[in-house]
């Protein structure tokens, strides 16, 4: 498996972002199900923002992360601040 993680910027009181919260979150529910997501959600300090964790086949690129995520609402809608995309290696993990 390839992991990515993927740190979306944002302010933390965006109110574009709290409006369209629920259908990012139906996006990440259905990669969840899917076996994709591995992990996700917003720092919790005053700069905002958020990573999200995901894993592709062993071949996946950082394109592919990409072009997954930008079906991502917030990124759709344009409401990110900024969007860095990198591969992962998990060298001590929990994941399965």
């Amino acid at each position: 498996m390839s992991f990515f993680a993927i740190f979306y910027d944002y302010p933390a009181d965006s109110h574009l972002i709290a409006e369209n919260r629920p259908v990012h979150r139906e996006f990440l529910a259905k990669l969840k199900e899917e076996g994709i997501l591995v992990g996700s959600g917003p720092f919790l300090d005053e700069n905002g923002g958020a990573l999200i964790i995901i894993r592709l086949n062993e071949n996946a690129t950082v394109a592919d992360a990409e072009q997954l995520m930008n079906a991502d609402p917030f990124h759709r809608l344009g409401i990110l601040a900024g969007r860095v995309i990198r591969k992962w290696n998990p060298v001590l993990n929990i994941f399965s």
